[in-house]
């Protein structure tokens, strides 16, 4: 492969594996994964789990789940797959009974009903945790078809990608610190026919 900087399908630099992300390269055609970035928590033969960290729906957890405390924390949209449950990432680790590791610090749900008197005697712990509807899910052998076919970028994880920064910026974010070789991707335009 080239080494051209301007290189627009540089080599997958991993295989997929619990704690990394998921990057969808600018020629996905999927619309639904257009542009996103799903942290995978599960992967082996049998199937794949993820979590999309870039899909927000502009409302507060509170707003879904009438027995959470009022906290203005943001949920976004996990996937197309049970959007009617409610899934959370949190960096509280094994106080969350049930919690299940991702990478390094970072934790995938737990006991809720814990979760939720904690955050009621504790709301500034509401920042530790980032709230989904849904999730996305691949069969076995499925997400690497997808890997194979250029449809995704894989990259590690790390708690700061995951936890921080506003979700509409970290597609290009993820890219960019992924090296000269991807960061040009980051600045494909939407829709290249209108250049």
């Amino acid at each position: 492969m080239s080494q051209d900087p301007l290189e627009l399908d540089p080599p997958n630099p991993m295989p997929p594996a619990p704690g990394t992300i998921l990057v969808s390269g600018p020629f996905l055609p999927d619309p639904y994964f257009h542009r996103s970035v799903v942290l995978l928590c599960m992967h082996d033969d049998e199937g794949s789990f993820g979590l999309v960290l870039n899909r927000p729906t502009g409302m507060g957890v509170a707003d879904l789940m009438e027995d959470m405390p009022k906290l203005s924390s943001p949920v976004g949209i996990g996937g197309p797959v049970q959007g009617s449950n409610l899934f959370f990432l949190h960096t509280l680790g094994k106080r969350i009974e049930g919690s299940l590791p991702v990478v390094g610090d970072l934790y995938l749900g737990g006991d809720y009903g814990q979760l939720r008197d904690m955050l009621s005697a504790a709301p500034k712990l509401a920042k530790h945790v980032r709230f989904f509807v849904g999730y996305s899910g691949w069969n076995g052998g499925q997400l690497g078809s997808e890997v194979k076919q250029r449809s995704w970028l894989i990259h590690p994880a790390t708690k700061q990608l995951v936890m921080n920064g506003p979700p509409e910026t970290l597609w290009g974010r993820v890219l960019r610190s992924m090296g000269p070789r991807y960061a040009p991707l980051a600045n494909f335009p939407e829709d290249p026919s209108l250049n």
